[in-house]
């Protein structure tokens, strides 16, 4: 059984940090385990397979804290 998208082909997409793809794909798989709207076009049940296949198809990103903490203050200024 071949998995796809394979690890090599996320790590691509995600800069070769296999920290960084773990916490994206778990981060995602929560949301969409959570009722968030699934943004591929995969037909699978499985949450992490839905993340992996977002993130492959690069439909989702990752934010930093610092870019957090950035929109969070231009929002706290902009109220």
């Amino acid at each position: 059984m071949i998995v796809k998208p394979t690890v090599t082909d996320l790590l691509e997409t995600v800069g070769d940090n296999r920290y960084s793809l773990v916490i994206m794909t778990s981060k995602r798989a929560r949301q969409i385990a959570e009722g968030a709207t699934v943004l591929t076009k995969a037909d699978d049940k499985s949450a992490v397979t839905l993340a992996a296949n977002e993130i492959a198809e690069k439909k989702v990103t990752m934010v930093s804290n610092e870019t957090e903490e950035a929109q969070n203050k231009v929002a706290d200024e902009v109220e």
